[in-house]
């Protein structure tokens, strides 16, 4: 994977394969009143599972091949292939093998997952004296601690003034050599941090975000990148507009609902956040029902995105607010039981559809990164693509290095 030329073939895999079973992962499962696959075998072996099993196999790569290699086998030898290939250092020399152990004092306030996510992507940068600029920057974490591992200079840019603060505070505490612009990184003052001679680095930057600074760094003319991207789902447009020329020519007109797949993995949600995003399913579909009943019209109508507590409230409230959305009145004697138990039934049916859709969570991501790369590669750059750390530490996982000359004048 981390060879140039393999790339567009990765790519060209991954495009066939996202094709081929589009009738499985394409499509909004909330709009769905039955199984939406003529496929006697694979509805019977959903059908036979219960929630338990949804819940399990959904979260088990293992459990999900056990059922499923027969019908997606292809799928699964993509992912065994992201497992395995799409691992370990870049094809770029002189990564640094060993890092100084952060001490206790300069982890303080990083979580521990997010610190281990640090130290994999510290590991997978190339030797380089180039100064570093951390897009995206929050309080500067990640910054903070490789000015201090490889005692380089630092420019972190952030659009929030508070998190600018804190991080310069921060940083004249522990006497590092970072400093902060505050700035929108979409703006024309965000763009004019960007210079050649940088490196430019981003974890876990946001769809647009980090969009906007491949367009960027590539006009800038910076001469390293390094980026995990995130939350491929924010972007400007409704529809995802391809950035390679080869992703522009593919058949595969992706919206921000189709984006959402490629993040949906997550390994950190406690008990009551899953909780939470049941629940928010389960009212969704049974404030369904009532508006369906209400208009006549059967047909899934979305509703705006609200926080996660709002579904630790009362089902009646959630609904008088839906019903706002849709511009309705909910009858004073309506049976919030009776609707409750058919948004129920609809959200099992879901689930049996989201775990088959979930399974193409992971080639499309890596169809939506190859993009990326390949966008990057025709702008000159020799372009790795790894895993830099383990799926459980982050689902978001892919790291894409850019690397060109600087062209004389």
């Amino acid at each position: 994977m981390s060879e140039i030329g393999s790339l567009l073939q990765e790519f060209a895999h991954c495009s066939a394969l996202l094709q081929q079973f589009r009738p499985y992962w394409q499509l909004v499962p909330f709009a769905w009143q039955q199984l939406p696959w003529q496929n006697p075998a694979l509805e019977q072996k959903l059908l036979s599972l219960s929630e338990q099993d949804l819940d399990a196999i959904d979260k088990n790569p293992a459990l999900q091949q056990q059922h499923f290699g027969e019908f997606f086998g292809c799928v699964f030898r993509l992912n065994h292939y992201l497992t395995t290939a799409v691992t370990g250092q870049t094809r770029f020399a002189q990564c640094p093998s060993e890092l100084k152990p952060v001490p206790f004092w300069l982890a303080n306030g990083i979580s521990g997952r997010k610190l281990a996510q640090i130290d994999a992507f510290a590991r997978q940068l190339p030797a380089s004296t180039l100064p570093m600029l951390e897009w995206c920057a929050g309080k500067g974490h990640l910054g903070r601690l490789l000015a201090w591992q490889f005692n380089r200079p630092v420019t972190s840019i952030e659009w929030q003034q508070p998190l600018c603060e804190a991080g310069e505070q921060l940083a004249r505490q522990f006497q590092l050599p970072q400093r902060f612009v505050h700035a929108d990184v979409l703006s024309p003052h965000g763009s004019a941090v960007l210079a050649p001679q940088q490196r430019v680095l981003a974890l876990h930057a946001c769809g647009q975000l980090h969009i906007s600074l491949l367009q960027q760094a590539v006009q800038a003319g910076c001469q390293q990148l390094h980026l995990a991207p995130c939350c491929y789902h924010l972007i400007a447009d409704e529809q995802y507009q391809p950035l390679s020329t080869v992703a522009q020519q593919q058949d595969l007109a992706l919206s921000q609902h189709d984006l959402k797949l490629a993040v949906q993995g997550q390994v950190t949600a406690g008990a009551r956040v899953e909780k939470l995003r049941h629940t928010e399913v389960h009212w969704r579909l049974s404030y369904q029902a009532l508006r369906a009943e209400l208009t006549g019209d059967q047909r899934y109508r979305p509703l705006a995105s609200v926080s996660k507590q709002g579904f630790s409230g009362d089902f009646a409230d959630f609904c008088h607010w839906a019903a706002s959305q849709h511009q309705l009145d909910v009858p004073a004697n309506t049976d919030w039981a009776r609707y409750l138990a058919a948004g129920a039934a609809q959200a099992l049916l879901v689930r049996r559809i989201e775990l088959v859709r979930h399974l193409f969570r992971r080639p499309l991501e890596l169809w939506l990164v190859l993009d990326r790369a390949l966008y990057l590669q025709q702008q000159g750059y020799q372009v790795a693509l790894t895993a830099f750390c383990d799926y459980q530490v982050t689902p978001r996982n892919f790291l894409l290095s850019a690397i060109r000359d600087i062209l004389p004048h």
